[in-house]
C-alpha cells in the first residue's frame, strides 16, 4: 500500500502542506486494527509532533492539549498532580486526536460514557484554512460530528480534557471466575465497581464453554505516591511462524490463564498500568500472530444474540487469543456516528488463517446486522457498505460533514 506521508510539527502547516491532487486524512500513532487509518495512494498526515500542552487548570483539572499528546504523555503530567483521564482504551499508545476521532470507550463505559462526554471544546481546520472552536453551544453540529467522525471532518489541533482527582495510582482489583453468561451477567449486575470488564475462554467447551475471569476495580482510596507507568519493558523480537498459534495452543493459554489464579476470589491493589494496559507491556506484541498479521471484530449487540455468536466463535475452532466481554451502559455520547449503544460488546481477534477466517468475520458480522448491533469501525476491515450502512443509518447526516479534501481507505469502502 502507497501513501504519501505528510509529517506535521506545527498546527500552521496545515492545510499548506497537503500535497496536490490527493486526499488526506490526519494520523497518528496507527493503533487501529483496519483501514480506518489508512488512505491508500493519498496523503496520511502524521500528528505526533503536535503534541504540546497549552493550558492547565490545577484546581479543576480541565487540560488543553495538542491533539497529538499521546494518553502516555497526557498520563505522564496528569498523574503526578493528582489527576486522571475518565476514558482509557486497552493502550496508552493514541493520540488524543484519535481517541476523539474513534471516540474510544473503555472499562467504566457503564459509569463514565466514551472519551468524547469528557471532551468540552476543541478547534478543527478545514483544508480550506477555516478554523472552528467547537463545542455543545458552539458550532454544534460539527462538534458532533468529529466525535467518532473518523478523522474525516478536518484536522483537530487542540482539545479541552476534562480529568479526574485521584490520591493513588493504585487500582483496589478484584478478580472472579465464572462458568457461562448467566454467571457473567449476575457478576456485572452485582458490581459496584467503577471499571469492570471480563477475559474470556473461547477454546473451551463442555461444561468449560464461556468460562472467564471478571475483572474489575476502582481507584485506590490510600493516599500512594503518585507514580506514572513504565515503558515497554518485554520486546517481542521475531514474526513466530504461521500456524502456531492454534486452537490446541490458544487452548493451552486459556487453561493456564485461567488457572493461575487459584482461588474463585482473589482481591489485591495493583498499578493502573497493568490494570488498563496489560499488552503495552510487551513492545510489538503484534508479532505473536505471525507475519500475516491478525483480524480484530468487535461488535455490540443486544444480550439474547451473545450466546449465539460466542457459539459460533467456540465452533469454528480459530480460537481467539484475547477475548474481552463487557455491558455497555446507557450513557450518550456527543458523538453522531459514536460506536457504543446499550448492550453486550465482545472483542476477539484472530490470526489470519486465510478464507476460514474471513469467512468467521463474515459470519459474525451478519449475525452482529441480524440481532440489531453494529461492528467497531477502529477495528474492522470487512464489513461491507451495505452492512456499514445499516449500522450506522445515521451516515448520510455525518457525510454532510466531512471536509471534500478528506477521506481514508475505510470510507471509500463502505461509503459507496
Amino acid at each position: 500500500m502507497q501513501q504519501t506521508v505528510v509529517p506535521l510539527f506545527w498546527a500552521d502547516e496545515f492545510p499548506r502542506k497537503i500535497p496536490s491532487g490527493l486526499t488526506a486524512l490526519p494520523a497518528g500513532l496507527a493503533r487501529s486494527y483496519g483501514d480506518v487509518g489508512l488512505n491508500e495512494d493519498n496523503a496520511l498526515l502524521v500528528a505526533t509532533g503536535i503534541n504540546r500542552i497549552l493550558a492547565w487548570n490545577q484546581q479543576t483539572g480541565l487540560i488543553r492539549c495538542e491533539a497529538g499528546l499521546s494518553l502516555a504523555q497526557l498520563l505522564e503530567f496528569c498523574v503526578p498532580r493528582g489527576w486522571f483521564p475518565q476514558v482509557l482504551p486497552g493502550t496508552k499508545f493514541v493520540t488524543v486526536g484519535g481517541a476523539i476521532a474513534n471516540d474510544i470507550h473503555g472499562k467504566n463505559h457503564h459509569v463514565a460514557g466514551t472519551f468524547g462526554c469528557h471532551v468540552p471544546r476543541f478547534e478543527i481546520v478545514r483544508s480550506d484554512g477555516t478554523r472552528a472552536v467547537c463545542s455543545a453551544d458552539e458550532n454544534a453540529d460539527m462538534y458532533r460530528a468529529t466525535i467518532g467522525g473518523m478523522g474525516l471532518t478536518g484536522l483537530l489541533t487542540w482539545a479541552d480534557i476534562q480529568l479526574r482527582p485521584i490520591i493513588s495510582p493504585q487500582i483496589a482489583y478484584m478478580g472472579t471466575k465464572f462458568h457461562g453468561l448467566n454467571e457473567f451477567l449476575a457478576l456485572t449486575k452485582a458490581s459496584k465497581s467503577e471499571y469492570s470488564m471480563a477475559w474470556l475462554d473461547t477454546a473451551a467447551r463442555g461444561r468449560n464453554w464461556a468460562r472467564g475471569i471478571f475483572m474489575e476495580g476502582d481507584h485506590s482510596a490510600a493516599d500512594d505516591p503518585l507514580t506514572t507507568g513504565k515503558a515497554a519493558r518485554f520486546p517481542f523480537p521475531i514474526d513466530l511462524p504461521p500456524g502456531l498459534l492454534n486452537r490446541t495452543t490458544v487452548g493451552l493459554f486459556n487453561f493456564a490463564f485461567f488457572h493461575k489464579q487459584f482461588g474463585k476470589h482473589v482481591n489485591h491493589f495493583m498499578h493502573y498500568d497493568p490494570f488498563f494496559f496489560p499488552l503495552d507491556a510487551i513492545h510489538n506484541w503484534n508479532r505473536m500472530y505471525g507475519s500475516r498479521g491478525l483480524l480484530q471484530f468487535q461488535c455490540v449487540v443486544p444480550a439474547d444474540a451473545m450466546q449465539a455468536i460466542i457459539r459460533v466463535v467456540t465452533d469454528a475452532g480459530l480460537s481467539s487469543f484475547l477475548t474481552v466481554l463487557k455491558i455497555f451502559g446507557d450513557v450518550r455520547s456527543p458523538g453522531i456516528m459514536s460506536f457504543p449503544k446499550p448492550g453486550w460488546t465482545l472483542a476477539l481477534d484472530f490470526p489470519i488463517r486465510g478464507d476460514r477466517t474471513f469467512e468467521l468475520f463474515d459470519r459474525l458480522a451478519y449475525m452482529t446486522l441480524e440481532a440489531g448491533g453494529r461492528l467497531y469501525p477502529a477495528k474492522d476491515a470487512r464489513m461491507t457498505s451495505s452492512q456499514f450502512q445499516r449500522f450506522y443509518p445515521q451516515w448520510r447526516d455525518f457525510a454532510q460533514f466531512i471536509d471534500p479534501n478528506f477521506s481514508s481507505s475505510f470510507w471509500r469502502r463502505v461509503a459507496k
